[in-house]
């Protein structure tokens, strides 16, 4: 049986035992129902995991004892930093956790002008809660002991008044650019449209804003499978594939 691994969201070294976090208490205790003296990896966004043993399980809580820690970083060299446009559904969030699996580093969702989702401040910030759980998920999958960032959501102008420098590529069908061609950078920028794709405005905007038009074949893709096709050959030229 895999041993199960589950995220702390404090710093866990130096520590001998440890009361983990209510969700995971419920993961661990309810969904689980692990009892004492089964094995645990944890992890806390850092580039260490732990061995560890569980202790006590009570309804509420469960208390491990750490007695390791291992060193072991899986990320890629390559900085990938996904700008998404957001999606209905559930879309958005098959994006993040796949996006997490292949490597990417940190995601922002973007509101475009075909966005259908309408969302205030309230759903948003539930949406957003939502969102980084799903990544944190990915990570326990995966193995990644790093959690990428899931950074506030924008409006695809705004992020791009406040954009990094980094390499800036967008998906078009018609470029003649293909990701083989690309000048080679420690990080790129990857900007994925919404269901509908950028509007002709956008498009212009984006390319203003020195993004760098990539065709990753002749054929018009979904939003999800975009990001991670796109994704993917980053990683198979420039980084850990």
């Amino acid at each position: 049986m895999r041993i199960p691994r589950i995220y702390h969201p404090a710093p866990l070294a130096g520590l001998q035992q440890v009361t983990l976090s209510d969700d995971a208490s419920h993961h661990v205790g309810r969904v689980l129902r692990m009892q004492p003296g089964q094995s645990l990896e944890l992890f806390d966004g850092s580039d260490v995991r732990f061995a560890a043993t569980i202790l006590h399980v009570s309804k509420k809580s469960v208390q491990v004892e750490i007695n390791d820690s291992i060193t072991d970083s899986r990320e890629s060299s390559l900085e990938i930093h996904l700008v998404q446009g957001i999606s209905k559904g559930d879309r958005m969030d098959f994006v993040l956790q796949k996006s997490v699996e292949l490597g990417v580093t940190s995601i922002t969702p973007v509101f475009t002008q075909r966005c259908n989702v309408k969302l205030n401040q309230e759903r948003l910030a539930r949406k957003q809660d939502q969102w980084r759980k799903i990544v944190l998920g990915a990570c326990e999958q995966s193995g990644r002991n790093w959690v990428p960032q899931v950074r506030d959501a924008l409006a695809l102008p705004q992020w791009l008044q406040n954009a990094d420098t980094s390499q800036r590529v967008i998906l078009d069908p018609y470029a003649q650019t293909r990701f083989r061609d690309i000048p080679r950078s420690a990080a790129y920028t990857l900007i994925i449209g919404p269901e509908g794709g950028f509007t002709d405005d956008e498009v212009q905007l984006l390319s203003d804003h020195q993004c760098l038009g990539v065709q990753i074949g002749p054929r018009v893709l979904r939003t999800e499978t975009a990001a991670l096709a796109a994704i993917t050959a980053l990683q198979s030229h420039f980084g850990d594939f």
